[in-house]
């Protein structure tokens, strides 16, 4: 399940979003479209973080210093399980080196093609892992735009887009 940058650029890139999950590039889907939630329940997590810290501690006064490393790769881990990621595409992009006259994008599905502006493209979002599973059926990628005008219908199953 790959997706390849052509078109118009200098070069042309293929990209595999099953290892975007490893990527520090992404963003939950909550921190993008749901900012104020996002901020609040990531408050709420380190709160039960130094509470269970402060637990450790108290029950096992012989260890002072519990295994942070371990605790956070446990919560990483479960992160990574339930959560819902996107990845921005401009990165991307920027590395294909797209030519100075490029002014839209064609999103190329199994289905169909969209024409879309190219800024439009270059401020866009990939989806690429729902409840922490690769998009299989309706995927490789989703695009969102970033203003959110398509949150509730985004484009689905793109597999390639060119650059025109």
């Amino acid at each position: 399940m790959i997706v390849q940058i052509a078109g118009n650029v200098k070069f042309p890139i293929t990209l595999d979003p099953t290892v975007w999950i490893f990527d520090d590039r992404k963003v939950t889907f909550k921190e993008i479209f749901e900012p104020e939630n996002a901020e609040s329940s990531i408050e709420e997590e380190d709160e039960l973080k130094r509470k269970s810290l402060r637990f450790d501690r108290e029950v096992y006064q012989q260890k002072l210093n519990p295994p942070v490393n371990k605790s956070i790769n446990r919560y990483e881990k479960q992160r990574i399980v339930n959560g819902t990621f996107l990845m921005p595409i401009k990165s991307f992009l920027q590395t294909s080196e797209p030519m100075k006259d490029v002014t839209q994008a064609k999103l190329i599905s199994d289905q169909e093609e969209e024409i879309i502006d190219a800024d439009l493209l270059a401020d866009s979002y990939l989806l690429f892992a729902e409840n922490g599973k690769p998009l299989k059926e309706s995927g490789p990628i989703h695009i969102y735009f970033h203003d959110g005008s398509n949150q509730d219908a985004p484009i689905k199953g793109i597999k390639r887009i060119e650059l025109q």
